[in-house]
């Protein structure tokens, strides 16, 4: 309502975990129950977009969603902690100035880097 986030945030990040899931289970509803269990919905959408600790630029935000889904996905497969969202936000804020550096747009005759 107050367009303080964008939608491509939890969206990428939901469906980053459903569909690895989808592909290591092979089964859709419990690739469903990896999205809707645990804090997964709750973190993509309030903590995963916080405008302080994530990429500006728009590409650097779904480079830290998918980030975000596929270090959650890893964890609750290969990990031995069964949730992973927290830990996957911030092993992503971590990383966050260095996407930040990758995906700034370049100035109109600026010098490439």
């Amino acid at each position: 309502a107050r367009r303080v986030i964008h939608l491509e945030t939890p969206l990428i990040f939901v469906a980053t975990v459903f569909i690895l899931s989808l592909i290591i289970t092979n089964d859709p509803v419990l690739s469903l129950y990896h999205v809707l269990a645990g804090g997964l919905v709750f973190g993509a959408v309030f903590m995963a977009t916080d405008y302080v600790t994530t990429p500006i630029t728009r590409t650097g935000k779904m480079i830290f969603a998918f980030g975000c889904g596929l270090i959650t996905t890893l964890i609750r497969f290969y990990g031995s902690y069964p949730e992973g969202v927290s830990f996957s936000i911030l092993l992503m804020n971590i990383l966050s100035p260095y996407i930040e550096k990758w995906t700034a747009p370049k100035a109109l005759g600026g010098k490439k880097a």
